[in-house]
């Protein structure tokens, strides 16, 4: 059996890319990087903050960098930013990186894992379900023009989903390795 690829994670927010990356990451037994994680780190400051001193744009210009570098490692699980596939050059990237899984979830999971969550600065003007579900309709289209695979996260445990995610990248590199 080919070596998996990177294994590259988008989805809107609360769709559980960190925690899924992080995991299969470990189930592999590759390095995990979380886009958003790392901006972070390398700023010293959090994406509100960021949001807050440079705008939308200056964040994006930021995340396009990180995933220009993130994309250059090998063996490797991402995690994306949300928004990461609001431009066209970051979806190419990703594309041409490794297998990009779109992690797909409902707006009422989303509304439910980010209901506490205080660092996510473009959730935090108006209705955030009536944001969630514009910002959806903007990027669904994105995530599975840049998707090689569609898995749902809704009301499903972590494990299911990682499970899922290896079975149908293992077939992708492999077809003749399973026949499930």
């Amino acid at each position: 059996m080919q070596a998996l690829p990177n294994l590259i994670l988008i989805g809107p927010m609360g769709a559980g890319k960190s925690t899924i990356g992080r995991l299969l990451a470990a189930e592999l037994s590759r390095e995990f990087y979380d886009s958003d994680h790392q901006i972070q780190a390398r700023c010293g400051a959090d994406i509100p903050w960021i949001f807050d001193v440079e705008g939308e744009a200056g964040f994006r210009d930021r995340e396009t960098q990180m995933i220009r570098e993130l994309t250059r490692h090998e063996g490797v699980v991402i995690a994306t930013g949300g928004g990461a596939v609001l431009r066209e050059e970051n979806r190419r990237l990703l594309r041409e990186s490794g297998s990009v899984i779109y992690l797909l979830t409902t707006v009422e999971q989303q509304l439910r894992r980010t209901a506490k969550d205080r660092n996510r600065p473009l959730l935090q003007r108006g209705d955030r379900e009536q944001l969630l579900r514009e910002m959806f309709a903007l990027r669904d289209p994105l995530y599975r023009a840049t998707a090689d695979v569609v898995v749902r996260t809704d009301r499903r445990g972590p494990r299911a989903v990682i499970n899922e995610i290896v079975r149908r990248i293992t077939r992708l590199v492999d077809p003749l390795q399973c026949k499930a």
